[in-house]
């Protein structure tokens, strides 16, 4: 079509509506605008399918923004990642770069949403929060990471602690195995609690068996465990320290463990695992290993993994005594005059 013909019919037009020739083409060029951003929204912020259902989608504890939106396009929830970011913070996207902006943890959310709603959505608390619980600590510690996480009430981490955790004798410390967990925001402090016993039951299973073979109560095994995970410096020590106090066991010799008196001792203005004073020893209590002889009524920590196998495939030596450098090394010895020289050579 040449000039003269779009002239012509711009022209007819312009009549037609009493317009001049400029404002014809500004609504020509009004008209394009809008149908171009339509078919931009079409293809980029609607829902990608109207009859989905709700599914989960897991944001990482450590998933930036810019990851979340891209996931939400690779999983099928945006038809653009861009489009999501803009719906979430405006035509800047600038959540590219933010770690904290989405919550980590579970939310619900459907593909029949479009951008809006879902970015909406990740604006709120997640359905379930990512937990990780430390390996060696004792559960009023745990409490304490729940706690904050799930906004209990004091009386709600009382109960965890004095009620919900101590409702079987041998389920009172060492059974709330440390890991990370996806938990329900609105799952109870009991529901928590059976939970973490239930993990720890799944991953002790096949350490229960050998316990048996090895005609070592379950529990006897879980409490030194838990002695060996306060006392390694690391995983590569924890055989060692085993073998050592299997033998201060078998020998009938008290164990005299520090960890032993700062679960006896409880919380200090510095934590709960503070090194011990020269009185603490005398501290009475059935975990105080200095002054009784045999293993704590209870685990004084809970274990992970490679405590519970050390306990069970300990180091064979003749050591009774060992200690940590300043380095985390750890020395063993045979003889207490020995253990003497060690602590001159590495501690002094």
């Amino acid at each position: 079509m040449n000039r003269a013909i779009i002239d012509e019919k711009l022209n007819r037009i312009a009549n037609l509506l009493g317009l001049t020739r400029k404002q014809v083409g500004f609504t020509i060029l009004a008209i394009i605008v809008i149908l171009a951003l339509g078919i931009i929204y079409s293809t980029t912020f609607t829902a990608p399918d109207g009859n989905a259902t709700q599914e989960n989608f897991t944001v990482g504890t450590n998933d930036d923004s810019r990851e979340v939106a891209n996931n939400l396009e690779e999983q099928g929830f945006v038809k653009s990642s861009l489009a999501f970011r803009i719906a979430f913070s405006g035509p800047s996207g600038a959540i590219s770069k933010c770690v904290d902006c989405i919550q980590s943890g579970v939310y619900r959310i459907s593909k029949s949403m479009n951008a809006w709603d879902i970015a909406s959505i990740l604006k709120k608390e997640p359905n379930m929060r990512w937990v990780t619980i430390p390996e060696g600590l004792r559960k009023e510690e745990i409490a304490d990471i729940l706690a904050g996480t799930f906004k209990w009430s004091g009386d709600d981490k009382q109960k965890w602690i004095t009620t919900y955790t101590a409702m079987k004798y041998d389920y009172i410390e060492g059974v709330y195995f440390p890991d990370t967990y996806l938990i329900p925001i609105d799952e109870t402090p009991l529901e928590m609690a059976d939970r973490l016993r239930a993990h720890f039951e799944e991953k002790f299973a096949p350490y229960a068996k050998e316990s048996l073979n090895q005609n070592i109560k379950w529990a006897t095994a879980l409490t030194l465990a838990s002695i060996v995970q306060r006392e390694a410096a690391g995983k590569d020590d924890m055989p060692l320290i085993a073998g050592v106090l299997w033998n201060r066991l078998l020998k009938g010799q008290k164990l005299e463990v520090d960890a032993t008196v700062q679960y006896a001792r409880g919380k200090t203005d510095i934590g709960w695992w503070a090194p011990i004073k020269p009185a603490d020893k005398q501290i009475e209590s059935p975990y105080n290993t200095y002054i009784n002889k045999g293993l704590p009524p209870h685990p004084i920590s809970n274990p992970g993994v490679a405590a519970i196998n050390a306990v069970l495939n300990s180091t064979e030596t003749k050591c009774l005594f060992y200690l940590h450098d300043n380095s985390g090394g750890i020395h063993c010895s045979e003889t207490y005059e020995e253990h003497l020289g060690n602590i001159e050579t590495y501690l002094k």
